[in-house]
């Protein structure tokens, strides 16, 4: 088949939508055009237009549309500029000359078929009893927003009876009103395909005759537009909205999800100005709606398009390429291999209008291709639609915005979809949690007085060209803020007499730097890490390789003591109040596999420089989403430290990396980092690592180790001891 991007949609499209981004100043031309198809569909089905073809015999026209966007994006417009500006002059010469006379005539032939079927009667009593019949009907409604599954099916006599028009449904702010159409939305799936209906049985009595069953196709047209908001409300009518799709109407609907392109974006209000006033847009209006009104002639009712044999199967060649990317898709995903794989039926129907449009007895390859760009980006828009949030992914990111602590109850009231059972509400939360664990936000949990409180922040990625810190060369005064590249540190780091911070400064009752705890200001993107004692330099570089960190020694820092100051930069920025930062720093230090200085946990500590060594590792910045207070990560955190609390420090550091396939691997690590001490004996050396092993759960055998990592050790040992 060709390729799409190659092809241009139907002009007679394009200039009616170019009007529409003009006078609704929003150039989203997808959404406008599926606007357009509807009504060029409403047109050809009351002309009764079909597609006449050798496989599926007789095809009315008809056109269902689905069409979403924000408020704003001229939806509830461009319908109006549509009725009222490009098909009036159609639905008014329809309404007033065609369809009379078409019921006429047809009513005429319903008055013979009858009389022949009765002997004791003539053609004026039967014409009589015919139009009686059809007047008690009541009047046409050429379109209607609302009705009833018997409304629809006393229209339908009527249109039988003409054998002329159509059944067209428009419904606006679609999402307020679906469930409330869910009866009438029921008669139109059935409806959809050639027009057939199955009559209600009802109650013959002389003051409610049953009519007489006709035969006859009647084409429906449908409009559904409004809000996504209001339709995919994650509660009852979202839910409503889906079965409605599963039950029919994704594989019989044409879809548009449109957003506001602001013209105003790129053009300045003299441009916009010029285009609301152009005379070109009226000479557009008057060409179409001339057209359209020129339609509405009765020499053109009953217009038969037909189907050449090339265009069938290029037809049928578009159906076996969407039935096959149907089938690529998992059982699971009916509603979407439901709408691929009908993509030919709609086309066909699509193509059928335009065929009409253009007074074509013949539908063209260029209007099969025409309505095939155009259901193709109506799948687009499905795929937008269908995709939509899930419930918990809408309280995620409702508790990242609401910058306040909501309880269970401000939920309830808030969100439609935030119902049902504890449990259920729970379930959600706990789904949201996780969710935003891997999007960016995290949501805290507190409980006072018996009531659970919830809050959501949105975290920043930490950039590495810019982290935070403040410094002076006075220990509480002077101190600037800056964000600065890490790799840069050194140079305050390395410079004499200097201290700083991690968190930048406000100005305080003292002066602007004064380093207080109620200067601080939320916000930091690394961690400081004081090691006075028990372990080497050497030995924290090899064990936190792994992530990227500067290291600087301190002025107390010796040979034999190695004494020096780790920062990691952590991978998203955290805002922190000063109880919370305790708690995350704790948490930090009761994760590190080495003792360290526990009493730096204040937002307000400082660290001084030293013109000493310093060291960069570049690896993954450090996960803290673990360590942050009163999340769901913090808590499997510690859950999974008190599994290990049987384990020292160190011990825990490689008990948590050991899977399947790397626990030799973590052992000789654990091993090799003992023997980094310099002073350990293999006899010492062997003895932790057997201990080591006898306390985890999937341990190795000790064959294995000493015929691995211990021979190893011994090799390392007796490395260092050779001159």
């Amino acid at each position: 088949m060709k390729d799409l991007a190659t092809i241009q949609h139907h002009p007679g499209i394009e200039e009616i939508v170019d009007v529409l981004c003009k006078k609704t100043q929003n150039t989203d031309r997808s959404f406008f055009r599926m606007m357009v198809c509807f009504f060029l569909g409403k047109m050809a089905s009351s002309m009764r237009a079909t597609i006449e073809t050798k496989d599926r015999g007789s095809v009315p026209v008809n056109i269902y549309a689905l069409s979403l966007a924000v408020s704003g994006s001229g939806k509830g417009h461009s319908v109006g500029i549509l009725e009222e500006s490009f098909i009036r002059g159609f639905r008014d010469r329809f309404m007033n000359d065609t369809f009379p006379v078409v019921a006429e005539q047809r009513l005429n032939e319903i008055a013979n078929e009858r009389l022949l079927r009765k002997t004791d009667s003539d053609f004026d009593t039967e014409l009589e009893k015919v139009k009686g019949e059809f007047n008690r009907l009541g009047a046409l409604a050429f379109t209607f927003d609302s009705g009833t599954a018997p409304a629809v099916k006393q229209m339908r006599q009527k249109l039988l009876m003409a054998n002329a028009g159509s059944i067209n449904l428009q419904i606006d702010e679609i999402g307020s009103n679906l469930v409330g159409a869910t009866e009438v939305l029921n008669v139109f799936l059935e409806l959809y395909d050639q027009g057939l209906v199955k009559q209600k049985l009802t109650k013959n009595t002389t003051e409610s005759l049953r009519s007489e069953e006709l035969e006859g196709k009647t084409p429906t047209n449908m409009l559904l537009f409004g809000t996504p908001s209001k339709l995919l409300d994650g509660g009852k009518t979202e839910d409503e909205f889906y079965s409605m799709l599963e039950t029919g109407y994704a594989r019989r609907c044409i879809f548009a999800y449109g957003h506001r392109i602001r013209a105003g974006e790129s053009l300045t209000p003299a441009q916009i100005y010029a285009q609301l006033t152009d005379t070109s847009n009226e000479a557009l209006v008057d060409k179409w709606a001339t057209h359209f009104t020129l339609l509405a002639d009765p020499a053109k009712f009953g217009w038969k398009i037909y189907l050449p044999d090339e265009v069938g199967i290029e037809l049928l060649e578009y159906r076996i390429d969407c039935e096959r990317l149907a089938d690529s898709l998992p059982e699971h995903e009916e509603i979407k291999k439901a709408e691929i794989s009908h993509r030919y039926f709609k086309t066909l129907k699509l193509a059928g209008a335009l065929a009409f449009i253009d007074e074509s007895a013949e539908l063209t390859m260029d209007h099969l291709y025409y309505a095939i760009k155009l259901v193709e980006e109506s799948g687009t828009s499905f795929e937008r639609i269908f995709s939509r949030e899930k419930n918990y992914v809408k309280l995620a990111k409702y508790l990242a915005t609401a910058g306040s602590e909501l309880t269970h109850a401000d939920l309830n009231e808030s969100l439609p979809f935030y119902k049902g059972s504890q449990s259920a509400r729970n379930e959600m939360m706990n789904l949201a949690m996780a969710w935003g664990y891997k999007n960016h936000i995290i949501v805290k949990k507190t409980f006072e007085q018996g009531i659970d409180f919830f809050r959501g922040e949105t975290l920043k990625e930490t950039s590495l060209e810019a982290v935070t810190l403040s410094y002076s060369d006075h220990v509480a005064y002077r101190y600037r803020s800056e964000r600065v590249p890490f790799d840069r540190m050194h140079e305050l780091t390395q410079a004499p007499g200097m201290h700083w911070l991690n968190h930048a400064l406000a100005r305080g009752e003292l002066g602007e730097g004064h380093r207080a705890g109620e200067n601080v200001i939320k916000g930091f993107d690394m961690v400081v890490i004081d090691v006075d004692k028990g372990i080497q330099a050497a030995q924290v570089r090899e064990l936190l390789k792994d992530y990227t960190f500067l290291m600087y020694t301190t002025k107390r820092s010796t040979d034999e003591a190695n004494r020096f100051r780790i920062v990691m930069p952590i991978n998203y920025r955290l805002e922190l109040d000063g109880e919370e930062f305790r708690e995350f720093m704790s948490n930090v230090f009761s994760w590190l596999p080495f003792e360290v200085d526990d009493v730096t946990g204040q937002r307000e500590r400082k660290w001084e420089t030293f013109p000493g060594q310093h060291w960069y590792n570049e690896g993954e910045l450090l996960d803290a989403l673990q360590f942050i207070p009163k999340t769901s990560r913090n808590e499997e955190y510690k859950a999974s430290v008190l599994k290990l609390e049987n384990l020292d420090n160190a011990e825990r550091w490689f008990a948590q990396r050991m899977v399947n396939g790397n626990r030799n691997n973590q052992m000789l690590r654990f091993a090799m980092m003992l023997v980094d001490t310099g002073r350990l004996s293999y006899q010492d050396i062997e003895r932790r690592v057997i201990e080591f092993n006898a306390k985890l759960d999937n341990k190795l055998p000790d064959d294995e180790l000493r015929q691995t990592v211990l021979i190893t050790v011994a090799r390392k040992l007796a490395a260092a001891q050779t001159p």
